[in-house]
C-alpha cells in the first residue's frame, strides 16, 4: 500500500468524507459513477479501499453515451476494472444519443437520468461522482464567460427529475486537485482513459478547462444558505412563506418554484431576479415562472403548480398498473393495489368529485385545487379524492427538504438522507383517513 504521505494525505481525507456522510456495514451499496477517467477511476479505488474497512458494497456504473466508435470499448474495460477492484459493475446505454446542438448538455442530463435509475434499482441512495476542485474553477470560469452552469456542490440532490428523486450526489474528491488524483494512479500502476472530446475546443468546458490549466483552484467553497422552512402544505405542493423572509432568500424561492412544479429546468436568472424584485416591492400580484404559480400578497407569498403550464405540458390521464410505482406531473408518486385505476388533473374535474372531498380540497388555494390529482375507478366510472386501494405520496415537501437538507451543516448522514426519501412517513393529510 502506498504510504499515505506520499500523496499529501490524500487517501486519509477521502476516507475521512465518506465516513463523515456514509453509514457503516449495511445491506444496500455506495453507487458510483465510473467513465473511466482519471477522475472517477481514482474516486472507484479510493472508495473499494475505504469500502473494505466500512463492510459496505460497491456498485460501479459506466455510462456509454456512444458518441464515439470506442465507446463500447472504454464501457467494458471499465468494467473489467471495476470488477478487479472488487465493485459489482453496470454498463448503462444512451440509446438516444445523436449529434446536433448542445449535445453535451443533452448527454450530461440523460447519464445523471440513467446514474440515478441504476442506483436506486440497486438499493443505492448515495451515488459518488468524481468532481474535483478543478472542476469547481471550470464552473466559475464558464460562469463568468456567460455559459449558464450551477454551483458543484460537495452534496446535493441529484439535478435530474423525476428519475433523481432518492438520490444524493456526494462528491468526495471536491477539495483535490486532478493532478493529485493521476499522481495516485500512477503510484498504483492504474492507467486512465482519456476521451478526445476533452480535447475539442468546441466545448465550452474545454475552452475553461484550457483557461485554467496555469491556475491553481480555489478550495471548494461551502454553500451557506439556508432554505425557507415550506410551511404545513408543502407535501400537498402548496409552498407558503413570509414575503419579508422570502425577499432575502433567492435559493428558497428558485427551489420552490422547481419542487411546486415538479420540474426540473430552473428559471432563467433575470426572470427570477424580476420576480425577486416583486416579492421585495410587495405589490399583491400573480405571476408564472418554470410551470409554478407565484401569489404574492402583503405578507405572504403561496407557490403550487399552475393548472394552465400543466395542461400546457401535455398531461394526460395516466393509468395505473396494479403493484408498480408510477410518476404523475413529476410531483406524486402513486401505487395502485389493483387494476383499474387512473390519475389524472382536477381541473375539469372537479365537479366530479363528492361534496366531502371538494371539501377536502378547501384547504388549498383555490388555484392550486385546479392542479391536484384525482382519481377514476375506470370499472365504476366514479372520480375520487383517494381510496385505500391507491397509495398516494407528495414529493413536492420530500424533495424541498432533501435539498434543504443537503445545505443544512458539512455532515449531512446517508441515514437522516435515505430517511426522508424511504422512512415510514404518512400520506399527505389530503389523502389521510
Amino acid at each position: 500500500m502506498i504510504p499515505d504521505d506520499a500523496l499529501g494525505g490524500l487517501r486519509e481525507r477521502v476516507f475521512a468524507r465518506l465516513s463523515a456522510r456514509l453509514d457503516g456495514p449495511g445491506a444496500h451499496p455506495v453507487a458510483v459513477g465510473l467513465s473511466g477517467g482519471g477522475d472517477s477511476l481514482a474516486l472507484l479505488e479510493l472508495t473499494c479501499e475505504w469500502a473494505q474497512y466500512s463492510g459496505r458494497r460497491v456498485m460501479a456504473l459506466t455510462v456509454d453515451h456512444r458518441l464515439n466508435p470506442q465507446s463500447a470499448n472504454w464501457t467494458q474495460a471499465a468494467g473489467e476494472i471495476a470488477q478487479q477492484m472488487g465493485a459489482d459493475w453496470r454498463g448503462l446505454s444512451w440509446t438516444e444519443a445523436s449529434g446536433g446542438s448542445a449535445v453535451q448538455e443533452r448527454a450530461r442530463l440523460a447519464r445523471h437520468a440513467l446514474l440515478a435509475n441504476a442506483a436506486r434499482d440497486a438499493g443505492a441512495s448515495i451515488l459518488l461522482l468524481g468532481h474535483t476542485a478543478d472542476d469547481t474553477a471550470e464552473n466559475r470560469w464558464m460562469r463568468e464567460a456567460g455559459t449558464p452552469v450551477g454551483t458543484i456542490r460537495e452534496i446535493s440532490p441529484s439535478p435530474v427529475w423525476p428519475q433523481g428523486r432518492g438520490v444524493t450526489v456526494l462528491r468526495p474528491l471536491l477539495s483535490e486537485r486532478r493532478e493529485r488524483l493521476r499522481d495516485w494512479l500512477r503510484e498504483r500502476g492504474l492507467n486512465w482513459l482519456d476521451d478526445p472530446a476533452n480535447d475539442d475546443p468546441r466545448y465550452a468546458r474545454v475552452r475553461a478547462r484550457k483557461a485554467m490549466a496555469e491556475t491553481a483552484p480555489d478550495a471548494a467553497r461551502a454553500e451557506t444558505s439556508i432554505l425557507l422552512d415550506p410551511g404545513p402544505l408543502a407535501d400537498e405542493g402548496v409552498f407558503e412563506f413570509s414575503r419579508e423572509a422570502l425577499a432575502r432568500s433567492g435559493r428558497s424561492l428558485a427551489t420552490a418554484l422547481l419542487c411546486a412544479a415538479g420540474t426540473s429546468v430552473p428559471p432563467r436568472g433575470e426572470r427570477l431576479s424580476a420576480l425577486m424584485g416583486h416579492i421585495t416591492a410587495g405589490e399583491p400580484q400573480v405571476a408564472v415562472l418554470a410551470g409554478a404559480r407565484v401569489e404574492i400578497e402583503a405578507d405572504r407569498v403561496c407557490i403550487f403548480r399552475e393548472a394552465g403550464e400543466q395542461r400546457r405540458s401535455g398531461l394526460f390521464p395516466l393509468s395505473l398498473s396494479a403493484g408498480e410505482t408510477a410518476i404523475w406531473d413529476g410531483r406524486f408518486e402513486l401505487m395502485a393495489r389493483e387494476v383499474g385505476w387512473q390519475v389524472l388533473s382536477a381541473h375539469g374535474n372537479l365537479s366530479r368529485l363528492t361534496d366531502h372531498d371538494r371539501s377536502r380540497l378547501a384547504a388549498l388555494p383555490s388555484a392550486a385545487r385546479l392542479s391536484f390529482p384525482i382519481l377514476r375507478n375506470a370499472l365504476t366510472g366514479r372520480h375520487l379524492l383517494r381510496s385505500s386501494k391507491v397509495r398516494i405520496q407528495g414529493l413536492c415537501g420530500r424533495r424541498y427538504r432533501a435539498d434543504a437538507l443537503c445545505l443544512a451543516d458539512e455532515t449531512t448522514q446517508e441515514a437522516n438522507l435515505f430517511d426522508l426519501w424511504h422512512g415510514e412517513t404518512g400520506p399527505t393529510a389530503l389523502f389521510s383517513s
